[in-house]
This record gives structure tokens, sequence and C-alpha cells, in this order.
């Protein structure tokens, strides 16, 4: 792949997900109010809010705002280079440059950003957030770094291309593989901090807990940050685990990408609408099952089930 169509894929993979997360989160917002029997926000609403919030001052508070100022970019900008890592219908423009240990620095930092922005703040509120946001980070990145790697053990090789083509089932029988996918499916609301996991913002709680400070533009980037970071995961985990159909020609392979993007989407919606906030302690508790057998799943990869 040349330099030229490397770039312009990734340009497409990033302004794709600039595009669409807005877009999802209103329709994530709209079927939740209709679940809960209410009206709701038009879908258009994230992109209104986006926009007011840029257009706001921007007040800086706390004695580190640079900390602040980079946390919140490099927030957004993380989860954009994952894009770059995913192929979205077409190869990822990171696929043949990337490998798998990068994509688990990306994914990593993306969570980083938070605490630091948290850290920066100084509040009370934002630092009890922090802290949740650690222990969970502490119990979740493990497990993604798992299915990733468990991946790359399949495929032989540490390249996205390969990680990112099926590998989890490669072998005489992929039952790490199912293994796996039932238990990302399991995790995958605290990977996108979506109810019942959104233990360290917890607004009735916390306020916002690690953004509670923040306002205008920062908040923004912070925003559509978690916007994108729930469309990047579904795709990440429909490309890693549900390979199915995305080796078809554009424009098939692409609608089909996401299709099942979307519906990833949606059951994380019907899952955050009916489910109540855990406690720290019970989503460790949770998290530390599902870490346990995907510990189970890594063992049985190396044997070649």
């Amino acid at each position: 792949m040349n330099a030229t169509r490397l770039i312009l894929l990734g340009a497409a993979n990033v302004l794709v997900v600039l595009l669409l997360a807005p877009m999802f989160e209103g329709v994530l917002r709209k079927l939740t109010a209709r679940i809960q029997s209410r009206q709701g926000p038009p879908w258009r609403q994230p992109y209104f809010d986006l926009l007011k919030l840029l257009g706001k001052e921007d007040i800086e508070s706390g004695e580190v705002p640079f900390m602040q100022r980079l946390a919140s970019r490099l927030a957004l900008a993380s989860i954009l280079a994952v894009a770059c890592c995913i192929p979205m219908g077409w190869p990822a423009p990171l696929g043949g440059a990337g490998d798998a240990l990068l994509l688990i620095y990306l994914l990593t930092l993306a969570g980083v950003c938070t605490l630091l922005a948290g850290l920066a703040a100084g509040s009370t509120y934002s630092l009890l957030g922090i802290s949740r946001e650690m222990m969970l980070m502490l119990a979740l990145e493990p497990l993604l770094a798992i299915g990733v790697l468990m991946g790359a053990l399949h495929a032989k090789s540490f390249q996205l291309d390969a990680v990112l083509a099926g590998s989890v089932y490669a072998g005489a029988a992929p039952v790490s593989g199912l293994l796996m996918l039932a238990l990302t499916a399991l995790a995958f609301q605290a990977f996108v901090q979506r109810m019942p996991f959104d233990i360290s913002e917890a607004e009735t709680e916390l306020m916002e807990g690690p953004l509670v400070e923040y306002s205008g533009p920062k908040l923004a980037l912070f925003q559509y940050a978690q916007m994108a970071r729930l469309v990047v995961y579904s795709g990440l985990v429909s490309a890693l685990f549900l390979p199915w159909g995305n080796g078809l020609a554009f424009p098939l392979g692409w609608l089909v990408f996401w299709a099942k993007t979307l519906a990833i989407v949606l059951l994380v919606t019907v899952v955050a609408a009916t489910h109540a906030r855990y406690r720290i302690d019970q989503a460790l508790r949770y998290l530390g099952v599902l870490l346990a057998g995907a510990l189970l799943a890594l063992a049985l990869a190396s044997y070649g089930f």
C-alpha cells in the first residue's frame, strides 16, 4: 500500500468516526428514552451540544491548565488513532505498520487521559472519580489485551492485519475464541463506560467525576472522545470477534461492517437503559470473574483450542 493511499484511508477512517459518533450517540439517547417511555431528544442533539460547547469561553480551573489542555486533546487523538488501526470495510490504514502491542497502548492511553484530566482538576469529586476509573482500568485493560494477544497467538503474528482477521477462531477447535467473545460481550458496557459501569462519572453521585471541573471546548473534546469511543470499540469488537463479511468488496464490506457496529451500539443501549448502576465493589467482583475466564481462554489458545 503506497503512502498516499494509506493517508487517504486514515483520513477516511477518522472522518467517518467523527461524523458518525454523534449520530450513534443521538440514536442511543433516543432509543433509551423510548425504552423508558419518554419522548427523548432528537437524534441530532449531540451535534448541537458539541457545537454549543465549542463556542463557549474556555475557562480553566486548577493549577495545571497545560495538563487539562493536553488531556482533552490527547483523549480524542488516541481514540482516532485506534480508528486508523481498524479495517472499516476496507484495509486498516495502520494494519501493516502497527502491531497488537501498539493497539493495546493506544487503548490504554485513552483511559489514562481521563485520569490525567481528573488529577489536573484537583476537586474532591474528580479525585474520587479517577480512583474509581483506575480500579476499573486495572481489571478491564488486561481483559481486552488478552483478547488481542489471543488473536496474535493464533495468527502467530503481532501484525494487526493478521490479528483483526478472525484469528481468534483459528486452530483445530475455536473454543477459546468463542469463550473470549462471550467474555468480551459481558464486559463491553464497561469498555465503553456505559450503564451499569459509568461508575467513575455517576452524575447523581459525583456530578461527572473526573470531568466535573471542565466546560467549553475542553469538555466538548472529552464528550466527543466518549462518543467516538463507543463507535471505535464497537468496530474493534466487530473486526476482532465478528469478522464474517468484512472481506467483501467495497461498498458491500463497508455496509456489513457498519451494520454489525450499529447492532452492537443498539445492544449497548438496551443494556444501559434496563440496568441500574453497579457499586464499585460489585463491578470489580464482576470484572474479576471475567478476567479469570479470559486467562482460561488464553490458556486454551496456547494449546491450540
